[in-house]
């Protein structure tokens, strides 16, 4: 995958870079996305799991498509985009990354900055005393509880909930203080995560997307590529190499 010699040249003059990544970068390790034309709210109604009133009315219908998720999130691995963006530190100054995605792949694939906008499945709190229950839960007697007698939940970001206010302050600041601002596999229309995109914009940096299809950002973006980033990214990995070499 070539890119323009205007987006090369201004990578290569860039200290501080921002990956911005959504579901379609996770759906190239076999996790299925939830927008598009095979996403999962097209097949069930998220009110009816993914929000605090949902999960107080039935807990262990909730707990089940959570563990239903994490096993498939368990058996997936990093691919080629995701270690592409973690090669990318040895190459900048300064990598980030901002994900929408729960599933703990940046980290995996070696990563260091990671804000997470909306969770990690990985985490689960107690609703009652947010006691943070990180290792595997119990779900022989029931729905997991807490010491306290409170129920543990998933550390998501539900329907209806706020942002993590460190995770997307550190974001907002990584993308104003950012050279080039990177979007790949999001639909950029969940907000307030896509806000992260003009306020790149906004202070100077330069926006690449990386997508499957057209989004709302393309015709916003400074170069906008149409394809698979696990085939987009390793490639222009190799180019920056190539040029610092």
């Amino acid at each position: 995958m070539n890119f323009s010699t205007g987006t090369i040249s201004k990578l290569l003059s860039s200290k501080k870079i921002v990956f911005f990544t959504g579901a379609g970068i996770s759906a190239e390790s076999g996790i299925p996305v939830f927008r598009g034309k095979e996403g999962i709210w097209n097949k069930l109604k998220p009110e009816e799991l993914a929000n605090f009133d949902a999960f107080l009315r039935n807990p262990a219908m909730v707990w089940e498509w959570y563990e239903h998720r994490k096993k498939i999130i368990h058996e997936s691995e990093p691919n080629p985009a995701h270690l592409a963006i973690a090669e990318m530190e040895k190459l900048f100054y300064e990598v980030t990354v901002v994900t929408q995605n729960i599933d703990n792949l940046h980290r995996r694939a070696g990563s260091k900055t990671i804000y997470e906008l909306h969770g990690n499945i990985e985490r689960n709190y107690c609703i009652k005393c947010r006691t943070f229950y990180n290792e595997e839960l119990e779900f022989s007697c029931g729905v997991p509880k807490c010491k306290c007698g409170g129920l543990i939940r998933p550390d998501i970001v539900w329907f209806g909930e706020y942002l993590p206010e460190d995770q997307f302050n550190n974001s907002d600041e990584a993308a104003k203080e950012c050279d080039v601002f990177i979007v790949v596999g999001t639909s950029a229309v969940v907000y307030p995560a896509a806000s992260l995109i003009y306020s790149a914009k906004e202070n100077g940096a330069y926006i690449i997307e990386i997508n499957l299809e057209p989004t709302e950002i393309s015709s916003f973006a400074d170069e906008s590529i149409m394809g698979k980033a696990g085939e987009i990214l390793p490639g222009l990995v190799k180019e920056i190499e190539n040029k610092l070499s």
